[in-house]
This record gives C-alpha cells, structure tokens and sequence, in this order.
C-alpha cells in the first residue's frame, strides 16, 4: 500500500506504524463533568467500520510526522491524506 505523504510523496506503507482511529484527536476535557465516562468511552470504545475510515499513522521511518490518513478498509483504497496537526487545528486544537 503506498501513503501519499503532503510533502514527501509516494511512501511505502512499510514507513509507517498505525496508530488506530483518527478521533483519538479529540481527547476529552478532564476537567469538565462526565469526564470519567467520556474518558472511557475515548479509551475504550471503538468503531469498527467496513468502508472508509479515518486513521492515524505514523511516519516512524520517515520525517516521524503523524497523517490522518482516509482508508477504505474494504479495498485499502486511500482516499485523502492530511497532516494531523492541520486536523487537530482545524477543530480548534493546538498539536
């Protein structure tokens, strides 16, 4: 499978090490009430969908940056990559 790196190019998968479900990104306020149970539910809880899918990896061998990677989990097709600072600036949140 090959990643389409924002600024390096074409990169073997092989590079890269998976890191799971892209909402990771929007890790739970601590302080707030209900925090115990959104924590959970942010540790724990996952979806585990056929068809795309929202990925984080990371590219250990590589620049070492973190992609939000959009991946078909049916045919690995990938449709978007982006760097997760950008994602989690984008939602209001410093990376």
């Amino acid at each position: 499978m090959i990643i389409h790196h924002p600024f390096l190019g074409p990169c073997d998968a092989q590079e890269f090490t998976y890191l799971g479900d892209a909402s990771l990104i929007d890790r739970p306020d601590g302080v707030t009430e209900g925090a115990e149970a959104a924590f959970y539910n942010y540790q724990y809880l996952r979806d585990n969908p056929a068809g795309l899918h929202r990925e984080l990896w990371f590219h250990e061998q590589g620049d070492r940056s973190w992609l939000v990677v959009t991946r078909d989990t049916v045919t690995h097709e990938i449709t978007s990559v982006e760097l997760a600072r950008d994602v989690a600036r984008a939602k209001g949140r410093s990376a």
